[in-house]
């Protein structure tokens, strides 16, 4: 499963971890403006923003998994099995397939309110990629420099775009859900409780830290939602970029899965591959890995975006240690 992020300084960060029980051999990707974007049924688009994410690349062809283009627009999929529905073609719609979502919307939007214009026009097509990889079932996360956010699931009742005031999504229930969810939290604080639970019997608060008793710690998807909403509303840091990008990843780490503690049976074992944070303004990607903790960085602009090729850097998997003696 997994979990996404939003994150305001003087600059917004977007991004997200992505939990599962084994790599695909997902690659870091920067997909210039002369890139062709060749969809199944809308044609193929050879003009337009260039890109920077993680993405699968079978054959040449990048399927992101998240990434942000250079306007500044982010976006993330994740798992939502058991409510994701696709659709048959829709004549007079943007027929879309899963897996070219990312691209159809980094490639055009600048800005949150552009990808609802796109949106509107669009049906998501029940399509595989191929035989070896089929239609994941799939919501997601979009969100701009201005710090606004939405959240996009196709499901049995129609395609459903919720506002996202938290800046958070994990995976299920679906979206309007876990922002329900979050009124069971209301009494939650940073600050120490007060005994409202009997005032006429001496209950006091022990130690340290107990601002925040009660809430949840377990890895389901429902409760790494309130975890992540409360940590992401409640961090603190300074405005530079290192003190910016280090909060965010603490806020991505507090919901972080580790290997052998969620257990899929067959010897597998669910965790978190790889953490990634965009800085949307300056248009940098950086990233940990679950044997690396050293954030890695990669710029989007250094590269040449007028291109036609794709260029494909490796993740490191090797964790970076720094000797001092």
């Amino acid at each position: 499963m997994c979990t996404a992020a939003t994150y305001q300084t003087k600059n917004t960060y977007f991004g997200r971890n992505l939990d599962y029980e084994f790599s695909y051999g997902e690659e870091a990707v920067i997909i210039p403006r002369n890139f062709p974007f060749n969809f199944r049924e809308v044609g193929t688009l050879n003009s337009h923003y260039a890109i920077i994410g993680i993405a699968y690349v079978p054959d040449g062809t990048p399927l992101l998994y998240d990434g942000i283009n250079e306007k500044g627009l982010g976006v993330a999929g994740l798992n939502f099995v058991g409510n994701a529905i696709y659709n048959e073609h829709v004549d007079g719609k943007d027929n879309i397939a899963q897996f070219e979502f990312l691209d159809w919307i980094l490639s055009q939007c600048a800005t949150v309110a552009e990808a609802k214009i796109l949106l509107a026009k669009m049906n998501f097509r029940n399509i595989s990629f191929s035989e070896q990889l089929p239609a994941a079932e799939l919501h997601w996360m979009i969100s701009d420099t201005t710090g606004a956010s939405i959240v996009v699931e196709s499901v049995a009742s129609g395609l459903k775009v919720y506002d996202n005031p938290v800046g958070v999504l994990t995976n299920n229930p679906p979206f309007d859900e876990q922002l329900f969810g979050l009124n069971n939290y209301m009494h939650l604080s940073a600050t120490n409780p007060v005994n409202t639970f009997a005032p006429n019997i001496p209950l006091q608060t022990y130690s340290r830290g107990m601002g925040a008793i009660g809430l949840p710690g377990d890895l389901s998807s429902a409760s790494r939602f309130v975890k992540a909403s409360f940590t992401k509303l409640h961090s603190l840091s300074a405005d530079d970029e290192l003190s910016s990008v280090s909060q965010f990843f603490h806020i991505l780490h507090s919901v972080d899965q580790q290997n052998g503690c969620c257990d899929l049976g067959n010897g597998k074992y669910e965790h978190t591959l790889y953490s990634s944070c965009y800085n949307l303004n300056e248009g940098v990607f950086y990233y940990t890995t679950y044997n690396n903790h050293q954030i890695s960085a990669i710029k989007l602009h250094n590269a040449n975006l007028d291109s036609t090729e794709l260029v494909r850097l490796p993740i490191i998997e090797t964790e970076q240690i720094n000797y001092q003696n």
